[in-house]
């Protein structure tokens, strides 16, 4: 399937070619860019302006064959000269953070941090080859944002006036549910065909991440599962695996502590809705229990938690449910554990792992 490019990428080579009209004054027709996935990207560069002291132009957002809404629209930047640094903000159709939790403060752009970095590298690279020692005032702009914004779970998570410019990868890899549903299947047949009896599973990136640098595990026997776990924990049994380790962030894995399966946020959610009954039997206040209930990441809700001093007391109610839901899908003999972990601070590290992940985890090689 066709990969595509997130609204980070469009928006960081929309600035970068604003940022080369605004020095060069002539309008330019294709730029490139880097991607923190290490690959180059090339756009055309459309509707390019330049007036007196501002350029802007547009980048067109491709999704690939990944369902996106954002499929097409025209992703603006407006660049203008400022004595030093670079500043970053939002205008019309890009959301504002309206409340606490999420990757930027309230009251930020809905930008979030790694496109705000490659437009930043952009323009500080496109400075240096110009010889230009000034700075840069940047304005991303999505021309019917605020109307595309309703088909998405922006208003619930308290984002408002239009979408998110987001993406840690630059690169929107598909997601057609069926066709990752069977890549799923075709790795795990692939080391089962290899002789591989054990499978490291991570739901994505964070996953793979966490596993690899903090927790210094091999990645060579690993299958990314993306949100399709019972998926991945079904094929894995079907095809002979014996023990099984799922390494995630907390985000997806908590959604396991009602029974759910298939993380993605179109077939169901439930993340606060467990952490409030982990957090009501660790034994929470209704005050606390209430700040759960208002919280739009789980991260968020985890803080609140950790301040009250109940982080051990719900982790420890979420762990049991956790292992419920994944011991009931294997048979007898076959051995599967967890690990699941947050990146945030305080509480950064594992959140709470199974009784046997310790154990597991050495099948894929700590280096201490």
């Amino acid at each position: 399937m066709r990969c595509g490019y997130t609204t980070g990428a469009c928006a960081a080579a929309a600035a970068k070619a604003a940022g080369i009209m605004l020095i060069c004054g002539s309008p330019v027709r294709q730029v490139s860019i880097g991607t923190p996935k290490g690959i180059d990207l090339t756009f055309d560069v459309l509707d390019a302006r330049i007036t007196a002291g501002c350029a802007n132009c547009a980048v067109r957002k491709d999704s690939g064959d990944d369902p996106d809404v954002t499929d097409g629209i025209l992703v603006y930047a407006q660049v203008e000269k400022r004595v030093q640094g670079i500043v970053i903000d939002g205008g019309a159709g890009v959301g504002r953070v309206t409340k606490p939790g999420l990757d930027q403060p309230v009251g930020e752009a809905a930008i979030n941090s790694v496109p705000r970095e490659m437009i930043m590298k952009g323009l500080i690279k496109t400075a240096e080859q110009h010889g230009y020692e000034g700075g840069f005032a940047v304005v991303i702009s999505i021309p019917g944002g605020e109307e595309l914004a309703k088909r998405t779970f922006n208003p619930r998570l308290g984002i408002e006036g239009g979408i998110s410019i987001i993406g840690t990868t630059g690169i929107v890899e598909p997601m057609s549910h069926q066709a990752m549903a069977d890549t799923v299947r075709l790795e795990l047949r692939q080391l089962s065909a290899a002789g591989v009896n054990d499978v490291l599973l991570t739901p994505g990136n964070f996953g793979e991440a966490f596993a690899r640098e903090s927790l210094g595990l091999s990645t060579e026997n690993h299958v990314k599962c993306s949100n399709f776990i019972g998926v991945a924990i079904d094929a894995a049994v079907e095809l002979g695996f014996s023990r099984i380790l799922l390494v995630g962030h907390i985000g997806k894995l908590v959604k396991l502590g009602i029974g759910v399966t298939n993380t993605h946020s179109s077939f169901g959610d439930g993340r606060m809705e467990t952490l409030l009954a982990c957090a009501a039997t660790g034994g929470a206040e209704l005050s606390l229990l209430q700040g759960i209930t208002q919280s739009v990441t789980t991260d968020a809700a985890l803080t609140l938690i950790y301040e009250a001093g109940l982080l051990k007391e719900t982790m420890a109610e979420l762990e049991k449910r956790i292992g419920f839901c994944l011991q009931r899908r294997v048979p007898e003999g076959v051995t599967i554990g967890f690990l699941c972990f947050t990146t945030a601070q305080p509480m950064k590290g594992i959140l709470t792992k199974s009784a046997n992940a310790d154990e597991l985890m050495e099948i894929w090689g700590i280096r201490k």
